[in-house]
Order: C-alpha cells, then sequence, then structure tokens
C-alpha cells in the first residue's frame, strides 16, 4: 500500500494530506494546503473525472490555485477561480472535468466550506462525527425527491461539476468553531461512518496519521477496484495559534 502523505511544512501539527492512488493509475485525486499571513489555513481535495496524465496534472493546479486564492477572497471566488484553470488546455488537446471542495478556517472563528460535485466535507465535535456536504450527485436529486430505490444507480452521475460552477451552483456552508474539519474524495464513499468516526477518535489530535489512516482503510469492491482516495484535515485553531 502506497500513501503518498503532505504536511505543510509550518504547520505539522494543524493540517495534513495524504493521497492514496486507486487500482487503475494515474491518480486522478490532488490536495492543497496554505496558509495565510493572516494565521488562516485554507485546504482543498479536487477529485479529476476519468483518468488522464494531463488531468492529474492540472487537478493539483485546480487545487493549488484554490487554497491560494480563500484566504483573501473567500470560498465562492476560489472555487470560480480554480475552475478556470480547466476552461482552457492551452497547448494540451483538453484538460478533464473534475470536482472540489474547499475549507478555510481561521483562529477563534467558525470553519467556512464550499464544494462543487461529490467530495465530502466532515467535521468532528468531539463527540460526533457529520457530514456536511450534500452531493451534487443525480443520485442524491432523487433521493431528495423521493425515489430511493432508483438513486444508487445514480450516485456516480455527477450533475455540478468544474466545468459547470457558478455563483449560484457553488455550494457554501459553515462549521462552528471548534471542530475537527475532513474533506474527502468520493474514494471514501464506500467506507463506513462509523469506521470513519472511530479513526477520528482514535488520530484526533494527530491530522497526518488520521489523514493517513482514512486513506489506507479504502478497500476494494466485488471487483477487485479501488478508487483514489484523498483526504485533508485541518485541526481546529484557537486565537493565539502562531501564523507559520
Amino acid at each position: 500500500m502506497s500513501i503518498l502523505s503532505a504536511t505543510h511544512p509550518s504547520l505539522p501539527l494543524r493540517a495534513a494530506t495524504a493521497t492514496r492512488e486507486g487500482s487503475t493509475p494515474p491518480n486522478m485525486d490532488a490536495a492543497a494546503i496554505f496558509e495565510s499571513e493572516t494565521g488562516a489555513i485554507a485546504a482543498a481535495v479536487v477529485d479529476g473525472i476519468g483518468k488522464d496524465p494531463v488531468g492529474a496534472k492540472a487537478m493539483q493546479l485546480v487545487a493549488d490555485v484554490a487554497v491560494r486564492i480563500a484566504p483573501s477572497r473567500q470560498i465562492l471566488a476560489a472555487i470560480l477561480t480554480a475552475a478556470g484553470v480547466i476552461d482552457d488546455a492551452g497547448t494540451e488537446d483538453h484538460v478533464p472535468d473534475g470536482v472540489i471542495a474547499v475549507a478555510l478556517t481561521s483562529p477563534g472563528d467558525v470553519t467556512l466550506i464550499g464544494w462543487v460535485g461529490d467530495s465530502h466535507i466532515y467535521s468532528w465535535n468531539g463527540e460526533r462525527l457529520l457530514r456536511r456536504t450534500t452531493p451534487h450527485t443525480m443520485g442524491e436529486y432523487l433521493r431528495q425527491n423521493g425515489d430511493i430505490d432508483l438513486a444508487p444507480e445514480h450516485d456516480n452521475w455527477v450533475r455540478i461539476a468544474l466545468s459547470t460552477a457558478t455563483p449560484a451552483t457553488v455550494a457554501l456552508a459553515e462549521i462552528p468553531h471548534g471542530e475537527l474539519v475532513i474533506i474527502a474524495s468520493d474514494g471514501l464513499d464506500e467506507t463506513l461512518l462509523e469506521e470513519i468516526e472511530a479513526l477520528v477518535k482514535q488520530h484526533a489530535e494527530d491530522p497526518q496519521a488520521l489523514a493517513d489512516a482514512l486513506v489506507g482503510a479504502v478497500r476494494e469492491d466485488d471487483e477487485g477496484h479501488r478508487d483514489d482516495a484523498t483526504v485533508a484535515v485541518l485541526l481546529p485553531l484557537i486565537v493565539g495559534d502562531g501564523v507559520g
């Protein structure tokens, strides 16, 4: 099992990412963390659609752009700006589409989150793990409109992605101050919430250990396939946390 871990050099105790390539290369997931001069920390997870070597590089650029924009221009601007990366392929033949989830945490304040697509954001308040996002999939649309039986067949049908992101379709929400935040690609979708919660309880004080454990918990399906899995973990910031 090969897991690529990454902690920002100035904040190893506050934020971390981990990614694990699925059974089919390349890894189309990407993650990024950025600490602002204000002490705010932004994290993003991007999941590219399909498998494409060009796309893998583009998804990392999308993540990097999002986290650099979020602290100064907020989540909506960060996602829309990052989405612009895939609008112009430049000298490449094309750039594949993708989905994104972003979180911005500041000392003593709520955590702002935003997403497009089917990546997830969770929070842990010390007692309970909650999923804070609603996926932009046809399956979820059917589920919310009462078609429970048909919904699972369409959970992989993404209705809103980076290419179709607009100010009206980017979802925005807040997480109360003091909660640990996890951003996860849909590679963790088959991991039970109870299993994720157990790992959070075990590693709540160590973001890198938690990120590694979460991507390591992803198993193959009945056909031997395992999706790319990527996680970013943000510990709550308190007033007085120093700037890296």
